[in-house]
């Protein structure tokens, strides 16, 4: 008889379990920054993890001759579909669907799981969560991209982040599309491949731009990337621009009626920022136009100001936090309906990844009180004991094994991280009363006996000052 093999229990790259802390720190994260969603007005909206693959569009891909290999597609009859790469795309097929039941401008939020087949590492993942807010309709495009700016910077100040720590950089696709077209660049996939380059400026630096610009770029590992194959001359020109860094300078460098009217944007959304309170968070930042191909207009991104550290303790910088731009063709692609768009996107797991190497987040300790068992002829007291605290909203269990003496009960408890055990004994039993231990005290036998109508009063006390 052929023997079973023995499966290694194991994740594919990019994917990741959380549990315990880690899990309650993201819950609490989830909730400050929808929380701060609804104090701006923007209202939840769900999609399907799946979209018609058609629907949801290639926007993603650096091959031009695979333009899927970005994200994870399947046959389904004969139809193909897509996990969701961002929350976008869904959104615009949601607005195209509904728009004769929704009120604009439309103020969405989405928070939920994305999928994109790429190569991982540094707080890069192939499946992550992240939490978008995006404003559709005919409004003015200042307001509605200056609302997306103080968004980001309010929230991550709610999240934990002070001032010095990131930054929120913002440019226009239409500044460097001008220069493409002055360029005379006119090949859709090499100006497509221009943007992806100068996209990459922060992870491969001027020459790896340079590089990609030109024929190819080679990285450490000796992998090649093709790159627009551009003429030195044009090559040359788009490196120069991307070394300026202030609006006085690209006005007088850059004449073209697309770029003077994507600086023009700039300049519009910078006054409206200047109204509110988070002007010193905002910067401009020429070099940022965002790999998504469906952006045409304004685009944010938002960058420490510190480095953090990877599993194996190297500092690394881990991109951006949370990105967007305007979209204004996106939703234009469904027949019959035309609206511009704006948003922003924040990457929940890479967020969570620097709030914990920074410690500003705190989660409530939700482990349960743990009720011993000493005699299993009381379990009827210990259940009704049980029932009495989950009444009373104390996340409580009773221990499952009645043969396991009260130090293995206890070592289970505080392996587990709880902070309060139950102990009820004989005596317990005949004076109606409850021995309370506290598990997180640095005192060797911090308990105390309280009667009933005092005991969740006590237990609340005890975890309030654990937690």
């Amino acid at each position: 008889m052929k023997k079973e093999e023995k499966l290694t229990p194991g994740l594919p790259s990019g994917f990741e379990d959380r549990w315990n802390k880690q899990l309650s720190l993201k819950k609490k994260l989830l909730e400050i920054i929808e929380n701060n969603f609804l104090k701006f007005g923007f209202s939840p909206l769900e999609t399907p993890s799946f979209e018609i693959s058609k629907n949801i569009g290639s926007f993603l891909a650096d091959d031009e001759d695979n333009s899927m290999s970005d994200v994870f597609t399947f046959n389904d009859g004969n139809e193909k579909i897509t996990l969701r790469y961002d929350l976008s795309s869904p959104l615009s097929r949601f607005v195209a669907q509904n728009y004769r039941d929704l009120t604009f401008p439309y103020k969405r939020y989405a928070i939920g799981n994305v999928w994109r087949n790429e190569k991982s590492g540094n707080a890069r993942y192939r499946e992550f969560t992240q939490a978008d807010a995006d404003i559709i309709g005919n409004v003015n495009p200042s307001q509605a991209d200056a609302e997306i700016c103080n968004l980001i910077a309010d929230t991550l100040i709610k999240c934990g982040l002070n001032k010095k720590q990131f930054k929120v950089s913002i440019s226009n696709r239409k500044i460097i599309q001008g220069l493409i077209n002055e360029l005379k660049i006119v090949d859709k996939s090499q100006k497509l491949k221009v943007i992806r380059a100068i996209d990459k400026l922060d992870r491969v630096g001027l020459k790896g731009v340079e590089d990609l610009l030109k024929k190819e770029r080679i990285d450490s590992s000796g992998a090649a990337t093709k790159g627009a194959d551009l003429s030195k001359t044009q090559a040359s020109e788009i490196i120069n621009f991307l070394k300026i860094n202030n609006l006085k300078d690209l006005k007088s460098v850059l004449k073209n009626s697309l770029s003077v009217e994507g600086i023009k944007e700039i300049e519009n959304i910078l006054e409206i920022i200047s109204y509110g309170k988070y002007q010193e968070f905002i910067q401009t930042n020429f070099n940022i136009v965002r790999g998504l191909a469906y952006y045409d207009g304004f685009c944010v991104e938002t960058n420490l100001n510190f480095k953090v550290k990877n599993r194996k303790g190297k500092e690394v910088d881990i991109g951006s936090i949370a990105s967007g731009g305007r979209y204004d063709k996106l939703i234009s692609r469904f027949k019959g309906t035309d609206f511009p768009g704006t948003g922003m996107s924040i990457g929940v797991d890479r967020l969570l990844f620097v709030l914990n190497q920074i410690s500003s987040i705190k989660a409530k300790n939700n482990e349960p009180v743990l009720i011993c068992i000493l005699d299993s002829k009381y379990l009827k007291n210990y259940y009704e004991t049980l029932d009495y605290l989950r009444e009373n909203g104390i996340n409580s269990e009773l221990y499952l094994d009645s043969s396991k003496n009260l130090k293995k009960q206890l070592t289970f408890a505080d392996k587990k991280g709880c902070s309060v055990a139950v102990i009820v004994g004989e005596s317990e039993i005949k004076e109606n009363k409850f021995t309370l231990k506290n598990l997180k005290s640095s005192k060797e036998n911090d308990q105390k006996t309280v009667a009933k109508e005092n005991l969740i009063d006590e237990i609340k006390k005890i975890i309030w000052k654990n937690s």
